[in-house]
Order: structure tokens, then sequence, then C-alpha cells
């Protein structure tokens, strides 16, 4: 362990024995040293985050595997903080003098110098280390994994299974990844944690075409911390979902263009609330005063039939993580209730330079990146109605069964294609639809929503902002969105 305090001329001598093959305890004193030298320097906040990284992924096309990619990776970034300003470095150097190397860079880029050569540098006091990993059983997770041949195996039956359950089938893709992660962070506010993360996803991609019909459906499933997760998925089912929409949206007419009410189905349809609002609930759009929710805390935004939360604690969930990328433990954030803005997603430079508190937000693609307010698993809550209560509400409506790609502004604007759709006519679905698109603006469409049924689900995705990309979980019950514009033809 380091002494009480160190000469700054005593550190270029300083040697430690550092494992880059486990972060355990014995990083303790020498990023106690590094945090001491920051705050010696003049430094208002330092923050280290090192990663270990062992990811795979496998795709079959058609009746062969055609890709495996490995990737491991081992680095750090360190952040500092002047203020509400900040930097942020990165390195693949472990060593001392490497991450020294990355905090001298960071604290002369806001304009600090290093304490005179006699000066005392006192490292920092960190907590005993929280050891997720430990704690809950993951270090075996990644040998307890699929291997390579299981991963072939499985997807090559996946898209068997396709071919045996699908008609008038052009291709069949199957694709697989595994992504596991030990992470661990050290800040001169004395937080030392450590954990280790394993995400999986796998899903399937159907292409059918009939003469000039075309349909094009895909689907996909993700799970975090269960190690048996690609040996337990049920492909045959799988395959049976999406070919049945694929033959459904074979033939089906294209919708005409006009404004309808609508039904959501859940799971995958909460994108748009991730896309459309959950964005601008993150103190990134507030720094940036692209939110138009900037001021409405405590405002009505949304019909009062709509709650929603963000949270990191659902089982298995794919945004699930028991703390974020700068230590602070999982929780769950009320972001709506009953219509009424309650709370803002804020890692700690959004909680400094916007006064929200932190909310376990702080999550980032890797270490090359700083972290940023980031969702989880962030869904619409359960309502009251039964899902027939929507169906029957609807004289003439759309069916949106399954959620397609989309793009949306910086301040809500958005269209999302919907994959596979049905018109509904007097509370029935009738005949199925191709070529949706829902066009609208958050503000708007939120105050639309008028009814949710009880049949909440989860479904996995991904998220790119200034941080990176992220996993997370969108989800939804049954929702009925009274008006909102629909393109077609």
């Amino acid at each position: 362990m380091s002494p009480t305090a160190i000469l700054t001329q005593e550190i270029p001598s300083l040697n430690y024995t550092l494992s880059t093959d486990r972060f355990d305890t014995g990083w303790e004193a020498p990023l106690a040293t590094l945090l001491g030298l920051g705050r010696a320097a003049g430094a208002d906040f330092i923050e280290f985050f090192l990663e270990r990284v062992n990811y795979i992924s496998c795709l079959a096309e058609d009746d062969r595997i055609t890709s495996i990619t490995p990737r491991l990776s081992t680095g750090a970034g360190v952040r500092v903080f002047r203020g509400k300003a900040d930097c942020y470095v990165s390195t693949n150097d472990l060593s001392f003098n490497g991450l020294k190397a990355a905090l001298e860079k960071g604290l002369s880029i806001l304009g600090f110098n290093l304490p005179s050569a006699n000066a005392f540098t006192p490292p920092v006091n960190l907590e005993l280390m929280r050891d997720y990993a430990s704690r809950k059983g993951k270090e075996g997770w990644l040998a307890d994994s699929s291997s390579m041949r299981e991963m072939g195996d499985v997807l090559l039956g996946a898209n068997a299974a396709l071919e045996r359950k699908a008609s008038h089938v052009q291709s069949r893709r199957a694709v697989y990844f595994r992504d596991w992660q030990e992470v661990l962070v050290a800040s001169s506010d004395g937080v030392f944690a450590r954990d280790i993360r394993l995400t999986q996803s796998v899903g399937c991609n159907l292409l059918c075409a009939d003469g000039e019909h075309r349909s094009s459906i895909g689907q996909r499933a993700g799970d975090t911390s269960n190690p048996a997760f690609l040996r337990t998925w049920d492909y045959e089912s799988f395959a049976e979902e999406v070919a049945e929409s694929a033959g459904k949206m074979l033939y089906a007419d294209y919708v005409e263009s006009g404004t309808y009410p609508i039904i959501m189905a859940n799971s995958f349809g909460g994108v748009i609330f991730h896309e459309a609002c959950g964005h601008l609930l993150e103190t990134t759009q507030i720094e940036r005063e692209t939110t138009p929710f900037i001021d409405k805390k405590g405002e009505k935004i949304a019909h009062e039939s709509l709650t929603a939360w963000d949270e990191g604690l659902s089982e298995n969930a794919f945004g699930t993580i028991d703390m974020d990328d700068e230590g602070m433990p999982a929780q769950r954030t009320l972001l709506i209730e009953k219509g009424i803005l309650k709370n803002f997603l804020a890692d700690r430079a959004g909680s400094l330079r916007t006064g929200h508190p932190r909310t376990g937000s702080g999550r980032r693609q890797g270490y090359t990146y700083a972290a940023a307010s980031r969702m989880r698993n962030t869904y619409i809550a359960p309502g009251d109605y039964e899902i027939e209560d929507l169906f029957n509400s609807i004289e003439k409506g759309i069916y949106c069964k399954k959620m397609g790609g989309g793009s949306v502004g910086p301040t809500g604007e958005f269209n999302f294609g919907v994959d596979e759709a049905y018109l509904i006519e007097n509370g029935k679905i009738t005949k199925p639809l191709k070529g949706a698109i829902l066009i609208g603006e958050a503000k708007d469409i939120m105050n639309k929503i008028s009814m949710c049924s009880k049949d909440l689900g989860l479904a996995a995705g991904f998220c790119g902002s200034i941080s990176g990309s992220v996993y997370v979980t969108v989800g939804q019950p049954h929702i009925k969105v009274d008006e909102i514009t629909v393109g077609g033809r």
C-alpha cells in the first residue's frame, strides 16, 4: 500500500505490479496514488475507468457459417473536471506510467500543472472495493458461455427451421454475439467498484419473394447475466413466428396515407417512446437546450394514462446493470407519472451542469468514451385496459404489430417504418398492410396515448448517442394512439 503521503519526486520511482488479467484489489494503491496526484494538481474531480472485453459474433447465411468475428481489448480512460468543464483521455497502456501519462495529458488540457517536485500528494482514500462480480457469482460466466461450435450449430439450426416453416424463401440469416466485459471504476470521491457484464443477443432475418411480391421480417432476442442463454433459446418457435409474419406480409396491400388512430403492440413497440421521448429526458439534451421538456419538470407532458420508467434492475433484461459506468449502483427512475414529468436521466457531468440528481445512468460503449446520461430499461408502464378494449375503441385504424427502423430529429420529430401492420375495422383486424411509416413529434404524440393495456412486454435494443452504442431495453404494453400521421401510398 502507498504511504500516507508521497512526495511528487518519488512518484516516478514507484513500482506497482498490476494484473491485467483481472481487476482486483491490487489496483487500489496505484489508482489511489494517481487520483491523489490529480487532486494535488488542483483538479476538482478525477475518475479512472478500466475495461477488459472478450467479444465474439457469429453469422449464418442460409446453410453456411459465413463469419466469425472475435475482438479482445483492454484499456482505460481518465476524466478530469475543472468546475463544470471536463476532458477525457483514453489509453490502452495499463501500466502505472501509462495511466500517469493519460492523467497528465488530461490535467494539461484543462490548464493544470503538476505540483512542485517536493510537494506532498496524499493518496485518495478509496472505499473497500464494491465487487459485484464476486458478490453475485459472475467470475465463471465467460467459461460457461457457448463455444464457437455451439454458436454455429444453433444458428444453422435456426436457419433450417426458417426453411421448413416459410414459403417462397429467398434468403435466411441468423446472427449471434456474446459481449463479456470486466470494468473497474475509481474516482477521487472514493468510489472503487468492479463488475462483470455478460450481454448476448441472437436474431433471425427472413426474406421471401413471389414474383413482384416481397417481404422481409427480422426479430431479435437479448439477455444479460445468463451464460446458458443461447443453449436454451427456442429457435423453433422463434422461426415459426418470423415465418408466419413474413407469409402474411408477402401479399399485403400497401397502406393508404392519412391520419389514423393506431394500436401499437407491446415489447419492441416501445422503441418510439425510447427514441422520440426517452432521449429528450437525458441531461445531455438539457445541456444542449435541444429538448422541449427542458423546463417542464412537474408539469403535464403526456396523457394522464401514461406512466413511464427507466431502470437497471429487471432480471436478465438487455439494459440491466448492477452499477453504471461511473460506479453508481443501479436503481429505478420514475420518468413520467400519469402524464406528469417527474425526473430526468443524469450522469455525473449532467448533474453538475443541470442540477438534476444522478440516476445511475452514466453509460458508455467502452473505455474510449466518456460516460454520458443514457437509458437502461425504458418502458411505458402497464395500464388498466384489456387489449380488446383498445381494439373495440377503433372504428377504422391500423394495428402496428412489428416496428422497423426509423429516425428521430434532435427535438423529437420522428418517422418509423412498420414491418408488420394490419387494418382495423369496427374493432377487428381485417387484412395485412405494408409500407406504413409513422410520422410525428414527441410532445404531440405523448398526449395522444390514451389507453394502455395490462400486458407489458420488454425487448432488446441498441442505442447510439454521444457515448457510443449501448445495450438497452425498450418496452410497453399495447397502447392506443388517438391520432397519428401514417405515410404510405
